[in-house]
Order: structure tokens, then C-alpha cells, then sequence
């Protein structure tokens, strides 16, 4: 599996995000450098930035040194950064520390990674993942919010159906587990928080089920 490298050249001035990627549209690489390119390369732009992602360092590196060819050119100064997408902890990193390989290193790229999930679910004020429960029946429904809310939960319970927010995906997870343990009866989900209800505007009421 190809890994993600990204270059970010940073301007002074927004106009120039503009001429450099009408340049790259236009501009030939020797065959040499093709080949350390790797194929294409993906590019995108905002504000300031213009991004440019490589499935190598190579070939990022590759990339970079052709920007820095063409602003040179233009007599432009660009600022410019190389990071590696880190699947684990799910974020951009400095393109000089490797992926973890034991498994230490990748258990605490995880926690990181669980510990912003929650930070910014805490911070924003809603959860970031959801359990999603179908009871055989209502009554058995009403049982399972009591108890969640018992346990310091705030479940929605819609007929047979109930919803809980978690901060983290592991956190979810263990909450799942725990509710299949008490009802192996009950249908059990976990999925990304699309809108718990009295969610932020514009998120989706809608909790599909099944």
C-alpha cells in the first residue's frame, strides 16, 4: 500500500497560490525526473497554501525541488514543508519521523489519537461516535436507556431503538461490547456521530438503523 507524503508551499501573498499552479498545469519534467515523480502528483490550494501529495518521499521531495525551481524563477519566496500521513493517529506529521513498526509504537500512536477524539468532543460538545441499539421490543428498550442513564449516560431512546454517544472510537467500542454482554438479543452498532438529536445545524436527524 502506497504511503501519503504532502509538500506545503506557503506565500506571502494569495496571488502568487495562483500563478504557481497555473505554471505546474503547464510545466514538462525531463524523463529523469518522471521517474523520481513517481507518477502524478496530486495538487491542490487554499488561502495561502498550495498542497502537493506524493505516495513517496521521493517523489515529494521531487516535487518540491521542481516548485522551487519555478518560483526561483519568478524571483517568489515560498516557505515549504514536508509531513507523512500518519494513519493510525489519522494526522500529518513531520515527513522525517517513520510510521510506527512495533507494535508500542503503534499502540501509542492510538492513544494520541484517542486522546484528541476526545478533546475535541469534549470541546465541541458533542460526541464524536455513536452506539447504535435495536431491541426486540419497547419494553426491553426502556430498560436498557434506564439502565445507560443509571450508569451515567445520556441515551436517546426513539420506539425500540436507542443511541448513546461516545467521545473516542474505543470508547464506543467498549460500550457496544458491554451491551450485547447485557442483551445478546439486541442489534448493535458503531458508526461516526452524523448528528446525535439537538445536534450542531445542519447535521442529519436521520440515525439509519439496519
Amino acid at each position: 500500500m502506497a504511503d501519503d507524503f504532502r509538500v506545503t508551499v506557503t506565500f506571502d501573498d494569495p496571488a502568487s497560490v495562483g500563478r504557481l499552479t497555473d505554471r505546474l498545469r503547464a510545466h514538462r519534467v525531463e524523463d529523469e525526473a518522471r521517474a523520481r515523480l513517481g507518477g502524478r502528483v496530486s495538487m491542490s490550494s487554499g488561502g495561502t497554501h498550495v498542497f502537493l501529495y506524493a505516495d513517496t518521499a521521493e517523489a515529494a521531495r521531487e516535487a518540491e525541488q521542481t516548485v522551487r525551481t519555478i518560483i526561483e524563477e519568478d524571483g517568489v519566496r515560498a516557505d515549504f514543508a514536508l509531513d507523512r500521513w500518519h494513519p493510525i493517529e489519522e494526522r500529518w506529521e513531520d515527513g522525517s519521523q517513520p510510521l510506527p513498526e512495533t507494535a508500542s509504537e503503534r499502540a501509542a500512536e492510538h492513544e494520541r489519537l484517542e486522546a484528541d477524539e476526545e478533546a475535541e468532543s469534549q470541546a465541541s460538545g458533542f460526541a464524536d461516535w455513536e452506539v447504535r441499539v435495536e431491541m426486540p421490543t419497547h419494553q426491553q428498550a426502556v430498560a436498557l436507556s434506564t439502565r445507560l442513564k443509571a450508569e451515567g449516560q445520556e441515551p436517546i431512546r426513539r420506539w425500540k431503538y436507542v443511541i448513546v454517544g461516545a467521545n473516542t472510537e474505543d470508547q464506543a467500542h467498549a460500550l457496544a461490547t458491554a451491551i450485547r454482554a447485557e442483551a445478546a438479543d439486541a442489534a448493535v452498532t458503531v458508526e461516526p456521530a452524523l448528528g446525535m438529536v439537538g445536534d450542531a445545524a445542519g447535521a442529519s436527524p436521520f440515525a439509519i438503523f439496519g
